[in-house]
């Protein structure tokens, strides 16, 4: 088995131009020197024909019976030679894939033009005698041309098209291991920033930590804690009367029976009845005066409940009225809102909260930032996987080329991959 060379990179072009430069540069120079041939074959067809053109247009003018029309076919001819020959695209860099687009441009030009020769000249003939024989002369000369051209392909040039395409991949190769550089600079950029924002999150958490154990956001907190069990327990002590009140809302609202400010605390009752609640005087007497009058329709008929709910009902209609059962959990919930109310705007809870609001904000931009690194974050990790994967396809491909070519084994090192 054959030693297997170790090649970086960025000295394999110099390395195989060394290896292949006596087989590849003759045939390369070759190519070139024959691909200018051909060019001046075809621009010596191309002012050939604007001679014809010319002699052509000269006896059209002449109006001639005999030649009138021969020379208008010679015309027609000409233009179409030169159109042909001007679309020849001759190429500036010389490649097998561009030798190979202008030998099969080159091979319609005169196919065509040759079809056109043999079926109009003998048609012309015997006018213009001299014209058509300089012509064929000069179309002869080109058709050698191509012929050279076509045989070098097909068994000289052909040889070093696999060692061409190598060229080119060895210059993807790098341009690919430069890309791959900059995804790996771009992901450690973004590593960076995102380690820093990272460090700023936590030291904003443990800001947001701190702020709400200071003891006035926490008696704060307590007091919400304890109004939303009282705001529990009221909900609980008026469950039964929840049916009775929105019936009681929709035979108002028809009939009447409950003053605007009644009809609007029973609304608020019931969508809100702490809100409505903690809005009573002591001994609650707005909800005092829309249970008699709810009662009192109770009792005649005109709001109609199941046997069961009307009992629980009545039941806590009496308690209300006439035991005061809503007294304490009413003074309480006053209470602890008055309390929450004078905390709430002490000079110290404003700025607390202030602090708080600010840094909570913070943590909401950092977070949102994080995110946006780590949406970059993985479509770079993405894209480096992409690029690794093609540099190893390419260095796999480079290396079998080279062992096809010269028979030798490498191995194509990089700084990734």
């Amino acid at each position: 088995m054959s030693e297997v060379l170790k090649i970086s990179s960025s000295k394999l072009r110099d390395w195989l131009k060394s290896e292949t430069g006596s087989v590849f540069v003759p045939v390369h120079a070759k190519a070139e020197r024959l691909i200018k041939e051909m060019r001046e074959a075809l621009e010596s067809v191309e002012e050939v024909s604007r001679m014809l053109l010319k002699n052509s247009n000269k006896e059209i003018e002449k109006r001639n019976r005999k030649t009138y029309g021969r020379a208008r076919a010679l015309n027609k001819l000409a233009r179409l030679f030169l159109d042909r020959v001007k679309q020849v695209k001759i190429p500036e860099q010389v490649s097998y894939d561009s030798f190979s687009e202008f030998v099969e441009e080159a091979q319609k030009v005169l196919v065509v033009t040759e079809i056109d020769v043999r079926n109009w000249f003998p048609r012309i003939s015997p006018f213009f005698i001299l014209d058509r024989r300089k012509f064929l002369a000069v179309f002869e000369k080109a058709k050698a041309s191509f012929k050279k051209l076509k045989e070098f392909m097909a068994k000289e040039y052909v040889k070093t098209r696999t060692l061409e395409e190598t060229f080119q991949l060895i210059d993807k190769l790098l341009s690919l291991e430069e890309e791959l550089e900059d995804l790996e600079a771009r992901k450690k950029k973004i590593k960076s920033d995102k380690d820093s924002i990272e460090k700023k999150i936590v030291e904003a958490k443990q800001k947001i930590e701190t702020l709400k154990s200071k003891e006035s956001l926490s008696q704060l907190s307590q007091l919400n804690i304890q109004i939303d069990q009282l705001k529990k327990e009221l909900r609980h002590r008026l469950r039964h009367l929840r049916k009775p009140f929105i019936k009681f809302q929709r035979l108002v609202e028809y009939k009447g029976g409950l003053t605007p400010e009644e009809l609007q605390n029973l609304r608020s009752y019931i969508h809100n009845s702490f809100e409505a609640f903690t809005r009573e005087k002591a001994g609650y007497p707005v909800l005092k005066q829309i249970l008699r009058k709810l009662s009192q329709q109770m009792s005649e008929g005109k709001l109609k409940l199941k046997s069961d709910k009307k009992r629980k009902a009545e039941r806590d209609i009496e308690n209300m009225l006439n035991k005061d059962s809503l007294n304490g959990l009413h003074q309480k919930c006053i209470n602890l809102i008055e309390q929450r109310k004078q905390l709430s705007t002490s000079a110290e809870i404003a700025k607390t909260k202030d602090e708080l609001s600010s840094f909570q904000e913070r943590l909401k931009k950092l977070a949102d930032k994080k995110e946006i690194l780590e949406s970059r974050e993985k479509a770079l990790k993405q894209s480096y996987s992409e690029t690794l994967e093609k540099i190893g396809k390419c260095k796999s491909q480079i290396e079998q080329n080279i062992f096809d070519f010269l028979g030798k084994r490498v191995k194509v090192e990089s700084l990734k991959g």
